[in-house]
């Protein structure tokens, strides 16, 4: 008889010991060979060294379904817990057309055309630029890679960023701790990533810095290492700080750029680093650009219709500005 430790360094303890630990009671249930010890992301395994082996096996493999898939159903348990093992770990590296799973267990995959080359491109290139009006995923798939890059264990961190320009990035007159001031403007990144990560877990990443959300004007001076960095709403990006903030690529890292350069909030539009960027760095290997267009958005039907209207508008405009 010996005795073993398990760790859950990986998962929330207890969203995967479930609730009145429902889940852990059913997986012991299969192992009455051994006496299981539940304390905390600690698993005391006591009994014969075979069966230890076994349980340690499969509980390694619910771990990773539960990682990938956020859930862990009686069946699932069952099935992993019963089948043979090799046949399981098998299931789990086979590739399949989809990026991450949302908390409810569907699969987040690309949905348009643009969507596809923006994941394709990820696999070629280091820096990615993502153009294109609102509602058409740019953020959102550009947050998905970066979840199933760090589940995969390819990189060690995420760091999400925008350029806070509704307070010119001069945050001290507003109420409230560093992070009661940032969080209104990078509420889209946290809303993205309550809906791939479980709210515990997201929580410690963010504690331990594996997940990093801070304002444009935070990243100077910083050398960005063996992790996904997107810069969000880029087109509100000067040309110098979008050029500080694409310097700060350092080995094994993958940079994000998204914005739409019809919504620029900047005083003088014409300074966006965005639109520059577009005509200094498209012929640079290692360097892609994605347009996408209205045909890619998926959001509510009407915002097509909207972004319809508003390129009406600015024809019309446009028109009249040359008959003058």
């Amino acid at each position: 008889m010996i005795e073993k430790i398990i760790f859950l360094d990986e998962v929330d303890a207890i969203s995967f010991y479930g609730a009145n630990n429902l889940k852990i009671e059913k997986i012991k249930s299969f192992f009455p060979k051994v006496r299981v010890i539940v304390r905390g992301n600690e698993i005391k395994v006591i009994g014969d060294p075979l069966e230890i082996i076994n349980f340690e096996e499969r509980i390694d493999l619910l771990v990773k379904h539960f990682t990938k898939y956020n859930q862990l159903s009686d069946k699932d348990i069952e099935r992993i817990v019963s089948e043979d093992v090799n046949k399981i770990s098998a299931e789990n590296e086979k590739g399949e057309n989809f990026l991450v799973y949302n908390l409810n267990g569907k699969p987040i995959r690309p949905r348009t055309v643009h969507q596809k080359a923006m994941v394709e491109s990820y696999q070629k290139n280091d820096l990615i630029f993502a153009i294109g009006p609102a509602g058409t995923g740019k953020t959102y798939l550009a947050i998905a890679l970066a979840v199933r890059a760090l589940k995969n264990k390819e990189i060690r961190r995420i760091i999400l960023s925008r350029p806070a320009v509704e307070a010119g990035e001069r945050l001290g007159f507003l109420p409230g701790d560093v992070k009661e001031k940032l969080d209104p403007y990078l509420q889209a990144l946290y809303d993205a990533l309550n809906e791939m990560i479980p709210p515990r877990k997201l929580e410690d990443m963010i504690e331990d810095k594996v997940i990093q959300i801070a304002p444009l004007a935070f990243m100077r001076g910083r050398t960005l290492s063996n992790c996904v960095v997107i810069l969000d709403e880029a087109q509100n990006a000067s040309a110098s700080q979008l050029k500080m903030f694409l310097t700060r690529m350092g080995e094994n890292s993958k940079f994000i750029v998204t914005g739409d350069i019809t919504q620029i909030d900047l005083p003088n539009k014409s300074e966006s680093g965005l639109i520059l960027s577009t005509k200094i760095l498209r012929n640079i290997e290692g360097i892609e650009f994605i347009y996408f267009d209205k045909q890619d958005i998926v959001r509510h039907r009407l915002v097509t219709h909207i972004v319809d209207a508003y390129e009406r508008e600015k024809e019309i405009l446009s028109q009249e500005n040359q008959k003058i």
